[in-house]
């Protein structure tokens, strides 16, 4: 049983903030979330000095003693194994290689657990829904498409060496107008991350503003950079824009059609949606063309029960964790990991 004394911090480093999060015995959160800047680029022992700022306003936002967190949670936005990151990411060079745990739970004099930045979103995820036990499939469009796989019991799924559930690098058949597969930003063609993330949207609205149709349309107006415009298509998109919607839709389908990839793999019975778009006014809609994309590929199994008909298998809902996810989930991590005594 967890000592009624202890605290549990959780860290999520990202490449502006630090978000942080402290839950109690019950991981129940205990004061506000935390936030304070994250200076990655600047290499490990500065980021060491922020993570202690944090954890400094966390005991003071819950009225403890410092002393009192007993283990702390954190992630990581690069691949790592073990606590020691494989790639650099946009952190600073020294974090490779580097044992980050090890040196983390020295400085704090606590135990560290590590992993990713998708993989604590998810474990925030599953950590939210206090009345689900199964799996949970986290997939979340962004910059990239990231995601995590949480196994029953909530523990989280990284394989053997923390790479596993690159979920944005499955790839899927879809082609450009000129019948070439898009190059992803991991260098590789076809991948769903070239289809569904920030960066395919910049380039589909390039394609799409140079088409004569869209020759009026207001986002070709001036000379501002097609990175701005991708950012106006989710406003669009709520105003019932055809081209911002068309866009969306496309990707939206094309999501769908990867999710059932993944549910033929792991079969989790319920796949979250992540990332910025779970807070559009158009996100029914959205979800929508997910399942449709979803039916086109999943075999009926993964739809609905053969014994019950009316009985769903795959099940889709919207994250509710927000920007405070993957701090959420190291913490609630932390204290299943070291909360017993």
């Amino acid at each position: 049983m967890a000592n009624e004394s202890s605290y549990y911090a959780g860290l999520d480093i990202g490449g502006t903030t630090v978000k942080a999060v402290l839950v109690n015995h019950l991981s129940e959160q205990v004061g506000p979330l935390t936030e304070v800047r994250s200076m990655v680029k600047n290499g490990y022992e500065t980021t060491f000095g922020q993570l202690d700022q944090a954890l400094d306003q966390l005991a003071a936002g819950a009225g403890i003693e410092k002393s009192a967190i007993a283990g702390i949670g954190l992630d990581v936005p690069a691949p790592s194994s073990d606590g020691v990151i494989w790639g650099q990411a946009n952190l600073g060079s020294d974090w490779v290689g580097t044992d980050i745990r090890g040196k983390l739970s020295e400085r704090t004099g606590v135990p560290v657990y590590m992993t990713n930045d998708g993989n604590a979103a998810a474990l925030g995820e599953y950590a939210l829904r206090r009345k689900h036990f199964g799996s949970l499939l986290l997939v979340a469009p962004g910059t990239g498409l990231g995601g995590g796989l949480v196994l029953p019991g909530g523990r989280g799924y990284e394989g053997a060496n923390g790479m596993a559930l690159e979920v944005g690098h499955i790839s899927v058949p879809f082609r450009e107008d000129d019948g070439e597969l898009p190059t992803c930003s991991c260098g590789l063609k076809g991948c769903a991350e070239a289809w569904v993330s920030l960066v395919a949207l910049r380039r589909r609205l390039r394609l799409e503003l140079a088409k004569p149709e869209w020759t009026t349309h207001p986002l070709n107006e001036g000379d501002t950079p097609v990175e701005e415009k991708a950012f106006k298509l989710r406003d669009f998109a709520e105003k019932g824009d055809q081209l911002a919607v068309q866009i969306f839709k496309q990707q939206g389908y094309i999501l769908g059609y990867a999710i059932a990839d993944m549910v033929r793999t792991v079969d989790p019975g319920l796949v979250v949606i992540g990332g910025g778009l779970a807070e559009t006014t158009f996100r029914d809609q959205y979800m929508e063309w997910i399942g449709e994309g979803f039916a086109e590929r999943a075999w009926p199994v993964y739809r609905n029960s053969p014994l019950d008909p009316d009985k769903v298998t795959t099940q889709f809902e919207w994250a509710s964790g927000g920007d405070a996810a993957a701090a959420i989930g190291m913490a609630y991590t932390a204290r299943e990991l070291f909360g017993e005594v």
